[in-house]
């Protein structure tokens, strides 16, 4: 196997890192600038996507112990997020909802064909809950696939810097935003600046997947 998309994908990331730790500022996000990096020369290169995935399976397959790791600064802030629990549901239900509801609309307000309405409800969830709620309501699972991946990476590029804007400072209230609305790459990013935010983005990202599963099949059929 041509390991080429693994040193394609970890030299493009380091080389956008440095620029972002250098600049700092959000039009230097090293994900969204290494993916459309990655994207531009595989398509210079003439290499498909699916022969630059197969190299990089590795990558690929560290996304799970990734993920799980979250868990590891849930525990460490599981006293507060305890002493938060109320708080931290009330985030979770109100925030995904409106995040339903809030694409919905706009998709709507567009003139968006029903499949686009319904493939773009279940946006901000995590990719693998996203597609199996959005083939279970009528929606486009691949088109519900870019949508996901475009939220999250517009959280992890811009999302904490409109909290700053915003004024948000208290750390739970900052990582259910991150959560209930850009899920993993969210996560990635504001675990970067502050770990108990990250830990409670990272449950916030679980727990709305859930939420969102559960109660989404059945809000379509009223907003139909």
């Amino acid at each position: 196997m041509n390991p080429y998309g693994i040193a394609l994908t970890l030299v493009v990331f380091y080389a956008f890192s440095e620029l972002h730790r250098r600049k700092r500022a959000f039009y230097t996000n090293p994900v969204l600038l290494s993916i459309t990096a990655i994207a531009a020369l595989l398509w210079a290169g003439g290499y498909s996507y699916e022969s630059y995935m197969e190299s990089a399976v590795i990558l690929k397959f560290l996304l799970g112990p990734a993920v799980v790791s979250l868990a590891v600064p849930v525990y460490k802030g599981r006293e507060t997020i305890k002493a938060y629990a109320r708080e931290i549901t009330a985030g979770i239900v109100i925030g995904g909802t409106v995040a339903i509801l809030s694409a919905f609309y706009t998709a709507k307000l567009f003139g968006g064909a029903e499949e686009v309405l319904l493939s773009m409800t279940p946006k901000s969830v995590t990719t693998a809950i996203a597609i199996g709620v959005s083939e279970k309501i009528g929606g486009i699972p691949a088109l519900t696939a870019v949508l996901v991946v475009l939220t999250g990476i517009l959280g992890n590029a811009v999302g904490v810097e409109l909290l700053n804007v915003a004024g948000i400072k208290d750390r739970i209230a900052r990582g259910l935003a991150m959560g209930v609305t850009s899920h993993g790459l969210g996560t990635a990013r504001i675990i970067l600046d502050d770990e108990l935010a990250g830990a409670v983005s990272g449950l916030a990202m679980a727990l709305n997947g859930v939420f969102t599963s559960l109660l989404l099949p059945y809000l379509i059929e009223v907003l139909k």
